[in-house]
């Protein structure tokens, strides 16, 4: 069962399957999560950084965790 990321959902970006656990995972922009808690929360990129770090990315509730994606700049 894939798990979402409750109000990340503009964030979104596809999806995977985990062969490890044999389930399917949601994939979500991490800077995209971070603008959104800057935008609806008010918060410095620093505190939604901060926040995302400790409260979301490392937050593991079993298979179907979803996960978030650092985007490669050239």
């Amino acid at each position: 069962m894939m798990l979402k990321a409750d109000g990340f959902e503009a964030a979104t970006v596809g999806k995977v399957y985990d062969l490890a656990t044999s389930s399917e995972r949601l994939v979500y922009s991490f800077e995209q999560c971070v603008g959104i808690l800057v935008k609806r929360d008010g918060m410095t990129s620093d505190e939604a950084i901060e926040y995302m770090e400790y409260n979301v990315t490392g937050a593991y509730v079993g298979d179907g965790t979803p996960l978030f994606m650092y985007e490669l700049i050239d």
